[in-house]
């Protein structure tokens, strides 16, 4: 697991108030929506605002590919490094 997928585990779960979860709770390849973590649209929200604070990056909710973006910690982590650069 890379630094920054551990940091947003503990990013989800600070800002979200996920009480009975941990890092190794959260699957790095799970979905965060759905079936997975069961995420909804506002705990996205929450998210994208965490997000943009800590490390400067904006998840616009308008583009096409922000489903992906916010797939898995995963993929929200690689994002996030390759918006950063």
């Amino acid at each position: 697991m890379s630094t920054m997928e551990n940091e947003l585990k503990h990013l989800i779960i600070d800002t979200l108030d996920l009480e009975d979860v941990d890092v190794d709770d959260i699957d790095s390849e799970a979905a965060l929506f759905n079936e997975g973590l069961g995420l909804d649209s506002i705990d996205a929200l929450e998210l994208g605002l965490a997000i943009r604070k800590k490390y400067h990056v904006k998840i616009d909710a308008e583009k096409e590919d922000v489903v992906k973006i916010f797939a898995s910690v995963s993929a929200l982590a690689n994002y996030i490094e390759s918006a950063a650069r």
